[in-house]
């Protein structure tokens, strides 16, 4: 579904992703961790189109078809999704017309009839029900005075409103207690499906122990150094960052 091609990536000629390679499947749940730095929220700012980064080389398939060329409504229409690690602030755009302009934006671009305002509300309540998310927040200016918990979920609710293919959660777990994880976990896990894969960037284990990952990569220096089951995020949170990356460097030959 979505396939990552020795991707190169660079922002003021200093290079931040260096050769990646990446394969997600429709139904998998993928989790990419790493330190600071590692480039893992500028790989899902390059796969949402971001114009501050250049791509040097490689490619960047969803279903086939190159991202690489494509604006990021564009990459939105086909089902790329990008829930931010930090939200933008939006005084005087309430959520609800925030949310009914963004899906009638994606219906038009995948030429489905907009929603008029009462099947747009029937359908958000219908939605949220299922969530089980408040939407008492929905009122208010967007993401003005959030929690980070309203802001998550309302990210969350936005995923299941726009329907994508691939949703990328950059640090979905940011600024959240344990009550608030637990349910944008819960919704997590509600929203996915053998049509739907997930890539999950995250430092820690927490969101891992609530939605349990097929795959778990680690990233350092704009690369994947390693790969593997959910233990290997036991091992990260055991063990550090520090200990993986210098056995990776004592086993490559010199």
């Amino acid at each position: 579904m979505l396939v990552i091609k020795d991707l190169h990536v660079s922002i003021a000629d200093k290079p931040i992703i260096r050769g990646l390679d990446l394969r997600i499947a429709a139904g998998e749940i993928h989790a990419l961790m790493g330190p600071n730095g590692s480039g893992k929220s500028t790989l899902a700012s390059v796969l949402a189109g971001a114009s501050a980064y250049r791509i040097d080389k490689g490619d960047v398939l969803l279903d086939g078809q190159s991202l690489v060329a494509l604006e990021p409504e564009a990459r939105a229409a086909i089902g790329l999704f990008l829930a931010f690690q930090y939200p933008v602030e939006i005084p005087g755009l309430s959520c609800l017309n925030f949310l009914k302009t963004a899906v009638n934006a994606l219906r038009q671009k995948r030429q489905q009839k907009a929603l008029s305002a009462v099947d747009f509300l029937s359908t958000l309540k219908k939605e949220a029900a299922a969530l089980g998310i408040d939407t008492s927040f929905l009122k208010r200016g967007l993401n003005e005075g959030f929690s980070g918990g309203e802001k998550k979920r309302h990210e969350v609710l936005q995923l299941a409103l726009m329907h994508p293919k691939v949703a990328i959660m950059d640090e979905t777990d940011s600024g959240l207690d344990i009550d608030a994880l637990q349910v944008v976990a819960r919704a997590l896990r509600q929203l996915h499906s053998p049509k739907r894969a997930f890539l999950l960037i995250t430092h820690y284990q927490r969101l891992l122990r609530y939605v349990e990952p097929d795959v778990v990569h680690v990233m350092h220096q704009g690369q994947i150094v390693a790969s593997g089951d959910k233990k290997l995020a036991e091992k990260l949170e055991a063990d550090g960052y520090d200990a993986l990356v210098q056995g990776q460097n004592a086993s490559t030959p010199t």
